[in-house]
């Protein structure tokens, strides 16, 4: 697993180490304060195999010998939002390590939207299932670090985005400089909403790092994944939103670009995981857990 760390800047600015899962293109996150050896984890992948219908906790372990090898403590267990392709391993590691887990409050609506998408009235329950659900504006510590929360819809209705000092965690809205932005055509997204989420983003100082939820090399001459770019180098250089472009002509090009895409291949499969912070569902009378995949909805 392809791994990074950017160096605090000073008092006030976490360490970030990234995670690069090479599967699904996910970046997962360890952001800690440097005095007091603090951390979060922030959008830890649960692994997947789609043909065999098996989970497994190998990244989300290197992530925790990681930790240990630095001498961190878990303070949270963070995700951005319910991804779309890939599990989480908030409740796995909410086990493990006994750190809260959370998420944003609006997961409630996107509950609901996805009890009706699979048929399922009585399933999910975030309050149950998360220790808190952020909402746009709450803040809470890390170790000495403030941290804020934005919430930033359009991938889902619900995303939101960690601000840490000079370090933000936003998630699937931006990709690295050269990629562009994220899709916005699940259920609950929209493209009019990414483009506010993005520029309410880009009025962060110039120099805050934004730390980003995918990439996919390679790309042109890169062959490497990369997710950190600073505030400055998006808004002059991302390649779908930097410079001149106008709100029109950015939701063009998602809205056309999203139309091409097909649906990640773990998405069905995922959501109802990831509504019940990682925990497949519930077994039945034989102990064993079943996927029940909508045929023919999208």
């Amino acid at each position: 697993m392809f791994n990074r760390t950017s160096p605090s800047t000073g008092a006030s600015s976490p360490e970030v180490t990234g995670f690069h899962d090479q599967e699904t293109g996910s970046i997962m996150y360890v952001a800690a304060d440097p005095a007091t050896k603090k951390a979060a984890l922030i959008d830890i992948v649960l692994d997947f195999d789609p043909a065999h219908g098996r989970t497994r906790t190998d990244s989300a372990e290197k992530v925790l010998r990681f930790v240990k090898d630095k001498g961190l403590i878990v303070e949270w267990v963070l995700d951005t939002h319910p991804h779309a392709d890939h599990m989480m391993a908030s409740h796995w590691l909410r086990q493990k390590t006994g750190a809260p887990n959370a998420i944003g409050e609006k997961v409630r609506q996107i509950a609901a939207l996805w009890r009706d998408i699979y048929n399922l009235p009585d399933a999910f329950d975030p309050d149950r299932d998360f220790d808190r659900l952020f909402a746009d504006g709450d803040s809470f510590a890390l170790g000495n670090l403030d941290v804020s929360v934005m919430l930033s819809p359009g991938h889902t209705l619900g995303s939101i985005t960690y601000v840490i000092g000079d370090a933000a965690f936003v998630h699937d809205t931006f990709m690295h400089v050269d990629s562009g932005t994220a899709r916005a055509d699940f259920p609950g997204g929209s493209s009019e909403d990414l483009w506010s989420s993005l520029q309410a983003i880009l009025a962060l100082p110039d120099n805050t790092r934004l730390f980003v939820g995918h990439d996919y090399p390679p790309v042109g001459d890169r062959e490497d994944p990369a997710w950190e770019a600073s505030v400055a180098q998006h808004r002059s250089h991302n390649a779908h939103i930097g410079g001149d472009v106008t709100k029109a002509d950015f939701r063009a090009l998602r809205n056309a670009r999203d139309a091409t895409l097909a649906l990640p291949d773990r998405m069905l499969y995922a959501l109802q995981v990831n509504l019940r912070a990682g925990q497949l569902p519930p077994p039945d009378a034989d102990g064993h857990s079943y996927f029940k995949i909508p045929a023919n909805k999208f």
